[in-house]
Parts: structure tokens; sequence; C-alpha cells
């Protein structure tokens, strides 16, 4: 092997070594819900969960995603309780969200509970992020 040959081939396993770090918060999550889950995560899938109305315990009210962010998430949304704006979820607009795997999991939590009345599973959270991180 020349001097060059190894040179070149110490680059490629440097680049290589920085595209497999190159996996987002989400694709991590991804990946963690995958062994749980049972079936692919699917945009189709997630657009439907997003805007299904959900009967929470404790109230006669349905509620969905879009309650509070719209069925587009490039668009800014409202707490339908607070009335606080809700910046747009879409990656493709706001390049932060979906960056922190712990905001993640808190808002997944906090926000399945709220509209379906429990936490989401796997399944769901996978669906759910797979629409939401190509928007």
């Amino acid at each position: 092997m020349t001097r060059q040959t190894g040179m070149l081939m110490g680059i490629c396993g440097l680049l290589l070594a920085e595209v497999v770090q190159a996996a987002t918060p989400v694709d991590e999550l991804l990946m963690e819900y995958r062994q749980q889950s049972v079936n692919d995560f699917t945009i189709v899938n997630g657009r439907n969960i997003w805007n299904q109305p959900f009967r929470a315990t404790n109230t006669t009210e349905e509620r969905s995603c879009t309650t509070c962010h719209t069925n587009d998430v490039r668009q800014t949304g409202k707490h339908a309780v607070t009335g606080k704006e809700i910046k747009p979820l879409a990656p493709s607009v706001m390049s932060k969200r979906l960056t922190n795997p712990d905001k993640i999991r808190k808002w997944l939590k906090r926000n399945c509970e709220w509209t379906l009345g429990r936490e989401c599973n796997a399944q769901e959270k996978g669906d759910i992020l797979t629409y939401l991180k190509d928007l």
C-alpha cells in the first residue's frame, strides 16, 4: 500500500465516521421506539394520529394534535386553554425543532396525556415523529 493510498483510506474512514455520527436526535429516538414496536413507522399513520380526534378522560370535548398545533405543522399554533402562541413544529420552518431528545420526550408525554388521555405508545410516538420530521 502506498502512502497516498493509506492517507486516502484514513480520510475516507474519518468521513464515514462523521456520516455515522450525523444521525439526528429524531433518528435516535426512532431507533429506540422501533425496538419497542411491531410495525414500521409511516408518515400516513403519523398524519392520521395527528388529525384523529380523541376524547381524553375527565373531559367531554374531543381533542387532536391539531387543536393546538393546526393541521399544518409549518404554521403557528395556539394553545387551546392558555391561548399562548406555539411556534411551528416543522424542522423545515424552525431549524431548532426536534433537536433535543429530552424535550421531544417531555412534550410527547405531556401532549399525548392531554390529547389522548394517556401516554402514547412507542408505535404512536414513532409514527408522529416520522410525520413531523420531514415536513
